[in-house]
């Protein structure tokens, strides 16, 4: 049995520690297409879907301050899309010139329910946008794990974990850990970052992001995303139950 087929085995868990589930598809439009178009598909969803509001696209730069230091420069590059916001505010859609991302907040629920709202809003955009080709597709679990504060070790939690040089003190106020992992026998990349955010109580969230993706060239109404999607989401198990520990799976079993 190969380790693709395993990985659907994993355990279901009674309460994930997803904090944000994404579910993206970038595609190329023709230049026919602008921002009225991708406005029109709030059309009939206004009860369920009231708020819209612009995306924005981000354009990085460097410049030399007064004293010389190069410094970072993040500069808005103007509107390429919408979000649509569903009146619970637990889940939400993105339309934009370069595709398609549907978001669910937590609680999660089940992978077959985030799939069933993605592909009925993405045909949504694909009859509107009519998007000339599909070349990447991706997911991200954002996960989050209360680590207790008393915890010596993050390993105890995660198997991938920052390790300080033993001549230095090993407290840790903070860290950002990145790493790119190709999964060949997926046929996609995981990205996976590590960080902390501040203590909450006796707690310590511990975020485990998760983003798997594949570059493709597809036709907008081809079955083989979907299909794509599948494995994309056994990659991301596989990712997942690789990296906690029996320890921390027993925090949300």
């Amino acid at each position: 049995m190969n380790r693709e087929s395993d990985s659907s085995e994993w355990p279901r868990l009674r309460n994930p520690p997803v904090v944000q589930a994404l579910l993206d598809i970038r595609v190329n439009l023709g230049p026919e297409v602008g921002l009225d178009q991708l406005a029109s598909l709030q059309a009939g969803l206004e009860e369920e879907y009231p708020s819209r509001r612009e995306h924005f696209s981000w354009q990085g730069n460097f410049k030399l301050d007064s004293t010389g230091t190069l410094e970072a420069v993040r500069e808005k590059d103007g509107a390429d899309g919408y979000h649509f916001f569903a009146k619970d505010g637990r889940q939400l859609f993105q339309a934009r010139l370069d595709g398609y991302t549907f978001n669910r907040l937590r609680p999660y629920g089940s992978w077959q329910s985030l799939l069933e709202q993605a592909r009925r809003h993405w045909e949504n955009y694909r009859q509107v946008a009519k998007p000339t080709q599909v070349t990447r597709l991706a997911l991200r679990f954002i996960n989050s794990i209360p680590v207790p504060v008393s915890t010596g070790d993050f390993k105890e939690y995660v198997l991938t974990a920052p390790e300080i040089a033993p001549g230095l003190p090993q407290g840790l106020a903070g860290f950002l850990l990145r790493l790119l992992v190709p999964l060949e026998e997926f046929g996609c990349v995981a990205i996976i970052t590590e960080t902390m955010e501040q203590p909450r109580e006796d707690r310590i969230p511990l975020i485990l992001d998760i983003d798997v993706y594949r570059e493709t060239s597809l036709s907008a109404d081809s079955p083989e995303i979907w299909a794509i999607f599948e494995r994309l989401r056994k990659a991301k198990n596989r990712v997942f139950f690789s990296t906690i520990t029996e320890k921390a799976r027993e925090l949300f079993a």
